[in-house]
């Protein structure tokens, strides 16, 4: 493992704390550059072990109405390319944390593949989660990848056929991310009762890192979460404290950060029992 390794280093000293790392997911550049600082900030002091960064694209189909809105809230802003990697580059000034890009294929294939992972590299990125890129038709970019040391994500979701889960599994690298509901981004009043199976029999055909994602809302659900995943990614009710304050964006800061400590405590609380 080298010294860059930040996700794997991670996921190392999570296992040996007997813990599931805390995974934060904002949009960059939302609802401004440097109020998108300063969340990232906030998040990085109130227990976030990995950041996961929205890069703004005009036709998220993965994303909720919540995520849908911050994207264009940072689009309407102004965010581009090198905004995001200015503002991963800004986060490295004050944190070594893992910070991986939620992105789509067209902003990963448009500026050239290679360009693309080398620029994000460069700026401190370390994981691509490309959530409509197939590993079918991911060559291009795991070779890019593999080239300049950046970590590939894949999603597996409650659809997922079990003989396609290895062949998702064999093509990611740093971890895997595991779609707790069928469907988009976004809160949700409960979590599906068959977690624990289908987190079985991904781990059956992976080492990986397993994570879950998509609907995580409350420090219960969290912590839940945690007795079965290797991390738990929060991200559309860290999102939604945005909208009601966008006219008082300098308490946006604090008030992400107190909904992300109150679901560190939900996390924590399973830890320690």
């Amino acid at each position: 493992m080298n010294d860059e390794d930040r996700i794997g280093k991670l996921f190392q000293q999570t296992k040996a704390e007997k813990r599931a790392a805390f995974i934060g997911y904002v949009c960059a550049g939302d609802p401004d550059f440097e109020t998108s600082l300063s969340i990232c900030r906030a998040l990085v002091d109130n227990g976030v072990d990995l950041l996961e960064l929205g890069v703004p694209f005009s036709d998220p189909l993965a994303d909720g109405l919540t995520n849908q809105l911050a994207a264009q809230r940072a689009l309407s802003a102004g965010c581009r390319r090198e905004d995001v990697f200015r503002l991963v580059r800004e986060i490295r000034a004050f944190s070594n944390l893992p910070i991986v890009l939620y992105t789509y294929y067209n902003l990963v294939f448009s500026p050239g593949v290679s360009t693309y992972v080398e620029q994000a590299r460069e700026a401190g990125v370390d994981g691509l989660l490309t959530l409509d890129l197939p590993p079918e038709e991911a060559g291009e970019l795991l070779e890019a990848s593999k080239r300049h040391g950046m970590k590939n994500v894949f999603i597996v979701a409650p659809t997922t056929p079990a003989d396609r889960i290895k062949l998702i599994a064999d093509a990611a690298s740093g971890f895997l991310y595991y779609v707790s509901r069928e469907g988009v981004t976004g809160e949700r009043a409960d979590l599906a009762k068959d977690m624990a199976d289908r987190l079985d029999a991904i781990r059956a055909e992976s080492d990986l890192p397993l994570v879950v994602g998509f609907g995580i809302s409350s420090s219960e659900q969290a912590g839940q979460v945690a007795t079965m995943a290797d991390g738990v990614v929060v991200g559309s009710a860290l999102v939604n404290c945005i909208t009601p304050l966008l006219g008082q964006r300098d308490d946006i800061p604090a008030v992400i950060g107190a909904k992300a400590a109150e679901l560190l405590d939900g996390i924590r609380s399973v830890a320690e029992s």
